[in-house]
């Protein structure tokens, strides 16, 4: 019986979504849309190689369904390395923070709701098949579990890399993402407000309400994740808000404030921002030597499976890189109308290109007092894996080496084994963070746990 206050479904309606579900369930299962044909590392570096576009009516859709990893079962790394799981049997942990005593705050999060009647993808019979594929696609990776809204601390008293306490430490919140620590003030990143809350030293729950700093783009929130950073002198914070769609389908008055990295005044909540054209951006870090700020950035997708490589960039005050009318510089997405030379004459090349679709989350700069040669200077990425590209990119965590504040070589795989014979996900790895000793942190958001990352004793 439909509610007396909501209106009853249309019977176009009805037999449109009837239509839908098995043609989008035909396309999910049939692993739609085109193959690489570049070798992966033919997208990595600092001149990634570029074919041309190749856009397919329906995008390429090839995804590792989730399936854990079981009781004992954990990834794999390096020799002279030993992963232990701080914590298993979490809800969806997205995001790792590491407060000044050691305790680690979980971020277990998810997509918020969309607002009733909210259109992600434009108009039209084949906007409604990329709806309903990509809402498939996401309940096959794990990612369709309602979100708990829930931020949880860890605490490793005697070292061993298992957790001894667990304990809920806030709830509540609206998908939160990104935590930072400024004096005795904690700011969580919301999907709709940076807000904060008083933080004591080892203090194991708070209840207090949070109060809001800033509020951030929301609405249809096609990237929801925010994320949050410090200036190392506390007085300003970095808000990263990705895009409202993939390139722009859903107008870009949807995108006011969007793709990109506002800086937020700590003691008035006054902001600006602080660079744009950034599709989809995640974890930042500030780069040891230069002190520079540092992001990595999800790229656009259903161009081909070489195309766009995801990427890994400096961040300059005032900069433009691209999004949505061009990718790696003045490379112009031609699906992009009105189209806007202007703003692609002043696109900024990204830094350090990842590969194509490998979905970069988590960024943290090493430390030689937790991590020997050759992994003493760089960073660690999160990769949480693809799904528009065949063969699967990601689904690993990798170590970008850096010399003289900027990357150099090709990544070194660090944690894998996400990925079983099969190619089903175990786990996702999503944040990473460094501990009070420098081990390794990383959230895995399939898999449900947290893993450390120790040299072996």
């Amino acid at each position: 019986m439909n509610s007396p206050n909501r209106p009853s479904r249309s019977p176009n309606r009805t037999l449109r979504s009837a239509l839908l579900a098995p043609l989008a369930a035909g396309l999910l299962l049939a692993g739609c849309g085109e193959t690489s044909k570049l070798p992966a590392e033919a997208g990595i570096g600092s001149a990634p190689q570029l074919p041309a576009p190749n856009k397919t009516l329906i995008p390429t859709v090839k995804i590792a369904p989730a399936v854990g990893w079981g009781d004992t079962a954990g990834p794999v790394a390096p020799s002279g390395f030993t992963v232990t799981a701080l914590a298993r049997g979490l809800d969806h942990p997205r995001w790792v923070h590491v407060l000044p005593n050691g305790d680690v705050l979980v971020v277990e999060s998810n997509k918020p709701p969309k607002p009733e009647g909210s259109k992600d993808g434009g108009d039209g019979i084949v906007a409604a098949i990329k709806q309903k594929v990509m809402g498939m696609v996401m309940k096959r990776a794990g990612a369709g579990v309602p979100s708990p809204n829930r931020i949880t601390l860890l605490r490793d008293a005697d070292g061993d890399g298992k957790a001894e306490v667990r304990q809920v430490f806030m709830q509540n919140l609206m998908s939160p993402f990104g935590v930072a620590l400024v004096g005795n003030e904690l700011f969580i990143a919301n999907a709709d407000a940076l807000v904060k809350v008083p933080y004591t030293d080892g203090q194991t729950s708070i209840t207090a309400t949070p109060t809001k700093v800033t509020d951030l783009p929301a609405g249809i929130n096609h990237h929801w994740t925010k994320n949050v950073l410090a200036n190392g002198d506390g007085s300003k914070l970095y808000v990263t808000v990705g895009s409202n769609s993939n390139v722009a389908e859903n107008g870009m008055e949807a995108e006011e404030g969007r793709a990109a990295i506002w800086e937020v005044d700590v003691k008035s909540g006054a902001k600006r921002l602080f660079a744009s054209g950034l599709r989809n951006p995640n974890g930042m870090g500030w780069e040891p030597s230069s002190k520079a700020l540092w992001t990595v950035v999800n790229e656009r997708d259903e161009i081909g499976s070489d195309l766009v490589p995801d990427y890994l960039t400096s961040v300059k005050d005032g900069a433009f890189y691209g999004w949505p009318y061009s990718y790696y510089g003045g490379n112009v997405d031609a699906r992009v109308s009105p189209a806007r030379p202007d703003l692609v004459a002043k696109a900024v090349v990204p830094d350090y290109a990842l590969g194509s679709h490998v979905a970069p989350l988590g960024l943290v700069f090493s430390d030689a007092r937790g991590m020997p040669a050759p992994f003493a200077s760089g960073a660690f990425i999160g990769e949480h894996g693809s799904w528009n590209r065949k063969p699967l990119s990601g689904y690993k965590v990798v170590f970008v080496p850096f010399q003289d504040g900027k990357p150099t070589g090709q990544p070194v795989d660090f944690l894998t084994g996400f990925l079983n014979a099969e190619e089903k996900a175990q786990g996702r790895p999503v944040g990473v963070a460094l501990d009070k000793s420098g081990a390794l942190l990383v959230a895995d958001d399939v898999g449900n746990a947290v893993w450390r990352v120790a040299k072996s004793r």
